[in-house]
């Protein structure tokens, strides 16, 4: 088991930005598509709400978290900012909220 390991969280909306639900089957396909290619995720169904300004305009988000802990590997890294990129685009976001630390496994 690799030493370095790195968290990252994913927010994923449950509107996009002119209301219309995402559909909740797409959340399966996120969580499947991480699960496939790292092995494990954990998924997060409690409500996080967001406030955000964005060219003078207020949006209101609500969001689940999705979390993968893998090993801290530059094909991990460049896999996940694809992920990112892949989604922000399918729910439609300006931005979509992906954070990344180092964790420690005991």
């Amino acid at each position: 088991m690799s030493s370095n390991w790195r968290r990252y969280e994913v927010l994923l909306p449950l509107q996009f930005n002119d209301g219309r639900p995402v559909p909740q089957e797409w959340f399966a396909d996120a969580v499947s598509e991480v699960a496939d290619r790292f092995g494990a995720e954990s998924f997060e169904t409690q409500k996080i709400e967001g406030h955000w300004r964005y060219g003078g305009v207020t949006y209101r988000d609500v969001l689940v978290r999705l979390v993968v802990d893998v090993p801290d590997e530059p094909e991990a890294r460049a896999w996940m900012k694809a992920f990112k990129a892949r989604w922000q685009t399918r729910v439609e976001q300006l931005e979509l909220w992906m954070v990344s630390y180092q964790i420690e496994v005991e």
